[in-house]
């Protein structure tokens, strides 16, 4: 062979050899491995992509099988820091599994031998799932409630500083609050923002995703874990598809380079909804092992892009809907773990949208009419047949101005109490989580988070509401095993002065509970001719409540 031809066919060779996909080396960084614990590999591969985040040039997954036998996808990352390929698995269950790396790159496939590794047995909870309309349930059995406020987000570049993840939710940690509510959007956890807004705590990026909000919450989830604290991470909020919104500086709009010129082809686009699943893959392999992470909601209130103010509709809702529909189909196909999805609305239901199966929860936000939540709830469970949250509470929308401080207290100690005493596994979440905090608000999650652990304590996850009247104080009664909880309010703006009426046999002992002190006090009760339980006598000061627990003996 000549000379030329010869060294022709060698580069021929060695560029077919450079572009067929290879998995290098792959390395379990973890040392011991714990069923509930994050363990992380790392993995070496040489292949040819112009953007790791993008699954349609590149791919690679770790493909495993549980101890009992069940099939497992696992999404790996690039992390543009070490500039290599990173796994990250948290093992629900112990015992050994097998496992192999599996890369698809240019129409190619390629996957490592099986491997091996052995879980030992943890003493962690494990992830949230659906239980019934009252809980959640962990993986190892134990049963939740959330108990709660919005954090949506840390202080803007025009707050006080002081409101930061690593002030509030101390905070709400160390007062009995278990959970909480975050965004990510231009301002707050900006991971898909190349330009940030009313933040001096991310810098714009030309990165993918922008590195501000990929450190920040790495530091959440360690945060949340250290405090045993679970929250609802919200992927994107309505106004990123309000014109007046966030949608000049999206990266889904055309005018950025993106695939859409509107908001309303966001939902229909196929370019812009792989855009949008290159984000949910991204999410999952990051952070997916994350046992603090409770639920994937998609949108806040994404009625509020669908509508203008006038209620004219400029997002057809049919679309909506078959996009979340897709989404939390794709977004379950790839999370191993099964997280809890939701998506929210404000107040205007989106035909077809409750009925999707791989949404396990359906939320709605009430502002201004506090007193409708506890008939929310049955109305949508019997309905849709799954757990129903309200998301967001509150006696204004608008502002947090403190002249309304009074009637924004008000309305946050009965919401909680509401949630507590209805089909609900997650209690109902104030807004303004600043207005509150200046209103030293917190400590009142104690006395929730007392009643609540003994409700789920007394019932092991049997919940019954009884009929209960007590006058014109407002009353709700639920039985929880051998105990029987009823919550009284006087949301009148005069003392009250009644007799408390329950049917229940007269084999119980009493106490009533004061949620602003947080004390027991033992108190007496007679039977009457119909044989129901007759607590007389007892009085409530204008717009307060109190907790009566009746004990078998």
């Amino acid at each position: 062979m000549k000379p030329v031809l010869l060294a022709f066919f060698l580069l021929l060779v060695l560029n077919l050899l450079h572009a067929q996909p290879t998995i290098q080396r792959t390395q379990l960084l973890t040392k011991n491995i714990v069923q509930f614990e994050k363990m992380e590999w790392q993995i070496d591969l040489q292949a040819q992509f112009d953007n790791p985040f993008d699954q349609q040039q590149v791919k690679l997954d770790v493909q495993l099988v549980s101890p009992s036998g069940k099939p497992l996808l696992l999404p790996c990352y690039f992390d543009v820091v070490t500039r290599t390929w990173k796994a990250r698995f948290t093992p629900q269950e112990a015992g050994k599994y097998d496992y192999y790396f599996q890369l698809i790159n240019a129409k190619n496939e390629i996957h490592t031998d099986t491997a091996h590794f052995t879980a030992l047995k943890g003493k962690g909870k494990g992830f949230l799932h659906k239980n019934d309309h009252w809980t959640f349930r962990f993986d190892n059995g134990d049963l939740f409630r959330g108990i709660g406020e919005n954090v949506a987000w840390e202080s803007r570049d025009f707050e006080n500083d002081k409101w930061t993840y690593d002030y509030l939710l101390p905070t709400l940690a160390h007062n009995g609050a278990n959970f909480f509510r975050t965004w990510m959007c231009y301002w707050n956890l900006p991971l898909e923002w190349q330009k940030v807004r009313n933040t001096k705590r991310y810098q714009h990026s030309d990165e993918y995703f922008n590195p501000g909000a990929i450190k920040r919450m790495d530091e959440l989830v360690a945060l949340c874990d250290s405090l045993d604290l679970y929250f609802m991470l919200t992927f994107d909020w309505h106004g990123h598809l309000m014109e007046h919104g966030g949608w000049r500086n999206s990266r889904y709009n055309a005018a950025n380079g993106g695939p859409v010129k509107t908001p309303a082809e966001f939902f229909t686009s196929k370019a812009a909804q792989e855009m949008y699943k290159n984000k949910l893959r991204y999410i999952v392999a990051r952070w997916g092992y994350a046992t603090n992470i409770a639920v994937w909601e998609f949108f806040n209130e994404v009625d509020n892009a669908a509508f203008t103010q006038q209620d004219s509709i400029i997002i057809p809702l049919p679309t909506i809907a078959q996009w979340h529909l897709e989404m939390s189909r794709y977004l379950k196909d790839i999370d191993p773990y099964q997280h809890l999805v939701s998506t929210s609305i404000s107040h205007r239901d989106i035909i077809g949208m409750n009925s999707i199966p791989y949404i396990d929860f359906n939320q709605k936000h009430i502002y201004k009419h506090t007193e409708k939540i506890p008939a929310i709830y049955p109305d949508y469970i019997q309905t849709f047949g799954k757990p129903y949250v309200v998301g967001e509470f509150g006696f204004r929308w608008e502002d947090q101005d403190p002249k309304y401080a009074v009637e924004a207290v008000f309305d946050y100690k009965r919401g909680l109490w509401y949630g507590l005493f209805a089909q609900t596994p997650i209690l109902p979440m104030s807004w303004w989580w600043e207005l509150f905090d200046d209103q030293q608000m917190a400590p009142y999650f104690k006395g929730v988070r007392i009643i609540s652990d003994k409700m789920l304590a007394a019932g092991k996850g049997q919940f019954e509401q009884l009929p209960v009247s007590a006058g014109n104080i407002e009353t709700y009664a639920v039985q929880c095993g051998s105990h029987v909880f009823v919550y009284c309010l006087n949301n009148t703006r005069t003392e009250q002065h009644s007799a408390l009426t329950i049917p229940i046999s007269n084999t119980y002992t009493l106490q009533q509970f004061n949620p602003n002190t947080q004390t027991f006090t033992n108190k007496t009760f007679d039977v009457n001719k119909s044989g129901e339980v007759n607590v007389a006598g007892f009085s409530l000061p204008p717009l307060t409540e109190t907790i009566f627990i009746f004990s078998k003996k």
